[in-house]
């Protein structure tokens, strides 16, 4: 009776491992994961050198990983056992606590620091001698989630004191205070736009262009916003509602897009966008090397040129509060040092205004 037993199990296992490695042989691979937005892995390159140095096997471990055969409802049926089985709060490096996704962080990378603050000053010594030249960081959200609840996080206070200190040609804006975890989305990155008006008034107060008054119109989008960490927690968790803000000033502004071919006059929100895989990239409409954002009158003698990352892209608008005319300038996606040819800098004030994230993994910075 145990032989047939042993014989059943080998039987179905093999069964299982036959099936198994059918489905993976005859699935398409996937290229690109919707939930996690990344590319996922594909089968390394095979040669001599990629075996011998271990290169294949750490590639075709990834690849096996990426393309299971019903990837995303192992995530889930993982996700579900490690969260409501285990009772763990992390999970795939995400954790959730107090209505918030958050990412456990990386370890502070001065090399990175250091990298952007070349960056930088490359940046003022070619274009910049005669600008007021003005310096803020966004904290990740973590740091006013990760310590309450027990998560190792960055010295974000330690890092902005260094961060400036590599770059002390510009003077730098405190916005520390302004912030907590609510003026986040709960399963994104990013911050709320609606949260963020007495940020915009602090800098540009700052920046010699503060107005008293002035107010705006609260809209809400149609779409439901699941941000970066949703997909990739995997666990059903509350979708996010996307506000914008309108004033008169905002609907008459003109939007110019400079990506790829002649110039393009768009939306200020670009509401195909909201429905998209990103619904954050309504605002601005996302990744854009060099965006202008200009008032009607045509006045513009008082310019600011911001240099961002994503969250330059919903207080730029704010910005038109104390500004004619606002050039944003994304170096991820243009190379420095073509900009003369693009950007009038004279006269104009600056702004470097970039998260921690990105100024502690600051590759991406061309």
């Amino acid at each position: 009776m145990k032989n047939i037993k042993n014989i059943v199990s080998v039987i179905v296992f093999s069964v299982f491992l036959i099936t198994v490695s059918s489905v993976c042989l005859a699935k398409p691979d996937t290229q690109y994961s919707d939930a996690e937005r990344r590319e996922l892995a594909q089968f390394p390159k095979t040669s001599a050198e990629t075996i011998a140095t271990g290169e294949f096997s750490k590639g075709f471990e990834s690849y096996t990983t990426d393309q299971f055969p019903m990837r995303e409802l192992m995530r889930k049926i993982k996700a579900a056992f490690s969260t409501v089985i285990l009772g763990k709060a992390e999970n795939n490096g995400l954790f959730y606590m107090g209505g918030h996704i958050s990412k456990i962080d990386e370890q502070e990378n001065e090399k990175m620091m250091d990298h952007a603050a070349a960056r930088f000053t490359y940046l003022r010594d070619t274009y910049l001698k005669d600008n007021k030249i003005y310096f803020s960081i966004i904290p990740d959200k973590n740091m006013f989630i990760a310590e309450k609840n027990g998560y190792p996080s960055l010295d974000y206070k330690g890092f902005a004191h260094r961060m400036k200190s590599k770059v002390d040609f510009m003077e730098y804006v405190d916005i520390y205070d302004l912030l907590s975890a609510d003026d986040y989305y709960n399963t994104d990155t990013h911050w709320r736009q609606e949260k963020i008006t007495d940020i915009a008034d602090r800098l540009l107060n700052v920046m010699g262009k503060g107005i008293n008054g002035g107010s705006y119109n609260e809209n809400t989008s149609d779409f439901p916003f699941r941000g970066v960490y949703s997909g990739q927690y995997a666990l059903n968790i509350p979708a996010d509602t996307i506000k914008y803000l309108t004033n008169d000033t905002l609907n008459n502004a003109i939007v110019t897009y400079y990506d790829t071919g002649m110039p393009k006059v768009g939306d200020m929100y670009n509401m195909d966008k909201a429905s998209s895989k990103d619904p954050y990239e309504m605002f601005l409409s996302g990744a854009m090397p060099l965006v202008t954002i200009e008032k009607s009158s045509g006045n513009q003698e008082n310019h600011l040129i911001l240099f961002r990352d994503s969250f330059g892209s919903s207080i730029a608008p704010l910005f038109l509060k104390g500004y004619d005319k606002i050039t944003l300038i994304d170096t991820r996606y243009v190379q420095s040092g073509l900009l003369g040819n693009l950007v009038d800098f004279s006269g104009a004030d600056v702004l470097f205004l970039y998260s921690t994230s990105l100024l502690n993994s600051s590759l991406a910075i061309k």
